[in-house]
């Protein structure tokens, strides 16, 4: 609907129509009383999608605004369902309360809330980061920066060259951010499918210019220059990171102390991966319905801590490439594993922490409320016992985390002091501040609570005294407290009563005492929420002073409850200590397995198996039927792979690996029908990222490569990916096919050897071992795995019948498929080798020699290939 002329509104609505115009992209909530209203077109979309009644209201207008509410205590919930729409809401408080103001109270846009800038517990998952993201695309190559709102975290990177779009997407989609900015440039470079489902908007260009980003940074900081966080060599990441600052800045509207440095992403010592490796290997989520239970993640997370949850999960995003890095965790994890002593310490203190980060993110916000000082002060308690138990270990990273750890004992008194043990929520309800924390505070209370009693017993002692039996003390808002004598008893009035009125029937009067008494009695509830929230704020004053060095520790105990995760897990299945460096130039494992699918099946039940890739074994091709195990073969080595070099133990009877720069992943069958992209094409462009960007130290997953189109292409594209991939790019591959003309390709081309899933055939019955053995196979069971899901049994014989026709077709059209073949290959090719009669004729004598009729009409082509093959380099 169009928005009418503010002319004609209401104060009260042109008010709201002078905010909605500074906030015309987000859905105003405006505060009235105790609800929280939208009008006109926001009314209107709200009542849609949070399915609230539309109602409307009186606003100078003939017909009545479009309205609809919720409640400010229950804000939360409808904020969160908001932003899960895509929706971005604007809080219009109440910065006056009705006593403070003659006329309209002041009202003003406190903050906006966005996707990834949520720092409320009722609408965070507290073990995952919440990251708002910044891209910056140039010419020259792209800035990335992330930030976590609710805990400071802030880093930056950029990237450059060729392949500089392609890792800025790579390390966005490991982020996983709720919200992304970009310049408008980024809009039409960032391909969606790598930004995890997120929909970027465009923010101000100017925001994103070098000069304007680097001094809202310093600004931030209170420095001068940026050269303390080495990022100066990083301009396009700066950019970045200054322009999230700005946005960061402008949407909260309040001093973010919590955000004191940035970090600098080291790309070299990161293994990225892209999008598609991440959804293969079912990292943090499943492919089929994106669970948690299933994934690596899930089986790994034995964190004590909501924030050591939050930093597995950025280890498993992104393992490490640095040796000495990789081999502290593995000595860590190895010490945790072997002290059972210190192991068991540790899981029982880290229990008792709560998320400083968080915390520390909410005192810099100024949001944190009485239950969360309580939380961070028995937070505080704990941690010398967490020092004292990691200063007892013997590793170098244990103990640099014992020494990153602060005590806080001044802060630590006066928290644990000042806070009752069941304080309310909310800061404006009061009774948190614990009894003997404030003398003056305890003396309101006691008013408030004995203050009739006080009136009685002094009212009970003039009597006494004066001998006036109907003396009484009574009160009125005119006067207060006063006590009142009839004439009757007027002879018996002391000196030291002060009259104040006079009556028809008597005398009413003060006293000092009286005074006193009232002044205590009157708004003691006031004066004592008054005081509560003065002392509250002293509280978090000392808090927010500290946030720096609790962010560090917090970081500290972070990590330490990594640690200590992989190793119960270690213990807990079994794994083993990887050996794993710069000089190993293998991938060698005994016995390995893989982790989630084990857990799922349950303990001896899964079948190991080993692998060697080396120089005499670089590419493994793997044949067999399906449902035999090849995929889950393939991404188990992966994954045992991640796992060393996360730091974590591996499963399997021992393990060597090699330092891995990338893992690369192409399995699977999916389609893109919003991009017009087919199956086979999705394919493809994995492909295409694969043979571009994997090097020699690469780790490949390739199955099933060539299946989306005929069968003739799909050799074909299968052949020679085989044959760049060993020849070219050198990685080590993996790549599972039901192409069994490719075990032609051992001892054709160097390093490559075939392996095949075992299979026990009992008469029409197909049993899969899911071992991995020497050797390739020729016989795919289709039929049969068919059978095993359930395809009727009608269908399954006809099946067979026409299978074997097609077998009997191809044998008695081969010879003439294959002389045609030939034949046209010697018209049109022999041309080739004219000045070359030795070789022209040594062609013909070996086709001669050929028993084409046992050759299939592809076998036919392999062979005429490897005859021009030989040709070229005779």
């Amino acid at each position: 609907m169009n928005l009418p002329d503010k002319s004609k509104l209401s104060p009260m609505m042109q008010h709201y129509m002078d905010v909605k115009e500074q906030y015309p992209d987000v859905i105003l909530m405006y505060r009235l009383g105790d609800f929280y209203e939208m009008f006109f077109d926001d009314a209107v979309t709200v009542s849609r999608e949070l399915e609230l009644t539309l109602t409307g209201r009186d606003c100078g207008l003939p017909e009545r605004a479009p309205m609809c509410g919720v409640p400010y205590h229950a804000v939360d919930t409808y904020v969160s369902r908001l932003i899960n729409k895509g929706y971005k809401v604007a809080i219009c408080e109440q910065l006056t309360s009705p006593g403070e103001s003659k006329g309209m109270l002041e009202r003003d846009v406190v903050r906006v809330i966005t996707a990834g800038t949520v720092v409320e517990d009722t609408i965070l998952d507290e073990k995952q980061n919440n990251y708002l993201a910044a891209f910056y695309y140039t010419a020259k190559g792209c800035g990335v920066a992330y930030a976590d709102l609710s805990t400071g975290e802030f880093k930056l990177t950029q990237t450059e060259g060729e392949d500089a779009l392609k890792m800025a997407e790579n390390i966005l989609n490991g982020v996983h951010a709720s919200e992304i900015i970009l310049n408008a440039d980024g809009k039409n470079r960032l391909n969606p499918d790598a930004v995890y489902r997120v929909n970027p908007t465009i923010y101000y260009d100017y925001a994103f210019k070098y000069a304007d980003a680097y001094g809202v940074l310093c600004q931030q900081f209170g420095v001068r220059t940026l050269e303390a966080y080495e990022c100066e060599d990083c301009p396009l990441g700066i950019s970045a990171a200054g322009a999230l600052m700005s946005y960061l800045l402008e949407t909260q509207k309040r001093a973010l102390s919590h955000f004191n440095k940035v970090q600098k992403v080291n790309q070299s010592s990161i293994m990225f991966f892209d999008a598609a490796t991440r959804r293969n290997l079912e990292l943090t989520e499943t492919i089929r319905d994106r669970r948690k239970e299933g994934t690596l993640l899930w089986l790994m997370d034995k964190t004590q801590t909501a924030m050591g949850a939050r930093n597995l999960r950025r280890w498993i995003d992104a393992p490490l490439r640095d040796e000495k890095a990789i081999n502290e965790r593995l000595a860590a994890v190895a010490e945790l594993v072997k002290n059972v002593r210190l192991r068991t310490d540790l899981t029982r203190v880290l229990g008792c922490v709560r998320d400083l980060e968080r915390l520390a993110g909410k005192v810099s916000y100024n949001s944190v409320n009485p239950r969360d000082v309580l939380a961070i002060g028995n937070s505080l308690v704990v941690l010398p016992v967490v020092k004292g138990i990691l200063d007892k270990a013997k590793c170098e990273l244990l103990q640099s985390l014992a020494a990153a750890i602060s005590l806080f004992e001044r802060e630590t008194e006066v928290v644990s002091k000042a806070i009752c043990d069941n304080p309310p929520m909310l800061v404006s309800d009061g009774g948190y501040i614990a009894d003997g924390f404030n003398r003056d505070l305890d003396e309101y209370r006691s008013a408030e609570a004995n203050g009739k009693q006080w009136i009685k017993d002094l009212e009970n002692k003039e009597k006494a005294e004066t001998g006036i039996k109907n003396l009484k003390i009574g009160f009125n808002h005119v006067f207060g407290y006063y006590i009142e004598v009839t004439k009757l008893n007027m002879d018996l009035v002391p000196e030291r009563y002060q009259r104040k009125q006079t009556l028809t029937n008597g005398e009413r009067y003060k006293t000092d005492e009286l005074i006193e008494l009232e002044n205590k009695v009157l708004g003691a509830h006031d004066k004592a929420v008054a005081l509560e929230q003065a002392i509250f704020a002293q509280l978090r004053s000392m808090l927010n002073a500290i946030v720096k060095e609790l962010i560090v520790t917090a970081g500290a105990i972070a990590e330490a409850d990594t640690l200590l995760s992989f190793a119960l897990v270690s213990i807990e299945n079994n794994y083993v200590k990887p050996t794993i460096g710069a000089k190993i130039k293998a991938i060698n494992i005994v016995g390995g397995r893989h982790p989630v699918i084990e857990k799922l099946l349950g303990k001896n039940k899964f079948t190991p198996n080993d692998t060697t890739l080396d120089k005499d074994c670089r590419t493994m091709v793997i044949t067999g039927p399906n449902m035999a195990g090849k995929s889950t073969y393939m991404r188990q080595v992966a994954i045992i792979v991640l796992m060393a070099h996360v730091g974590c133990f591996v499963p399997a009877e021992k393990a060597e690996i090699c330092l891995v720069d990338r893992i690369f992943t192409r399995v699977g069958a999916s389609d893109d029908l919003a991009n017009a992209q087919s199956t086979f094409m999705v394919e493809m462009i994995e492909v295409a990222n694969i043979l571009h960007n994997a090097t020699k130290d690469s780790l490949l997953i390739m199955d099933e490569i060539g299946r989306g189109t005929s069968s003739v292409d799909g050799l074909s594209i299968a052949w020679s990916v085989m044959e760049y991939v060993t020849n070219v790019v050198g990685a080590k591959t993996l790549f599972a096919t039901h192409y069994h003309e490719l075990t032609e390709l051992e001892g054709k081309l160097a390093a490559v050897k075939n392996y095949r899933v075992l299979v026990d055939e009992k008469g029409d019955n197909v049993v899969f071992l899911h071992r991995i053995a020497r050797g390739g196979t020729n016989k795919s069971f289709g039929i049969e795995v068919a059978g095993m899901a359930g395809v009727p049994k009608p269908v399954l014989v006809r099946a067979k019948e026409i299978a074997k026709k097609l077998e009997r077709r191809e044998a008695s059209d081969t010879n003439s498929i294959m002389l045609d073949t030939l034949g046209g290959v010697n018209q049109s090719q022999m041309s080739m080798f004219a000045e070359h009669d030795e070789t022209a004729e040594e062609i013909r004598k070996i086709l001669k020699e050929t028993n084409v009729e046992r050759l299939t009409p592809v076998q036919a082509m392999l062979v005429l290939a490897d005859l021009i093959e030989r040709a070229n380099h005779g």
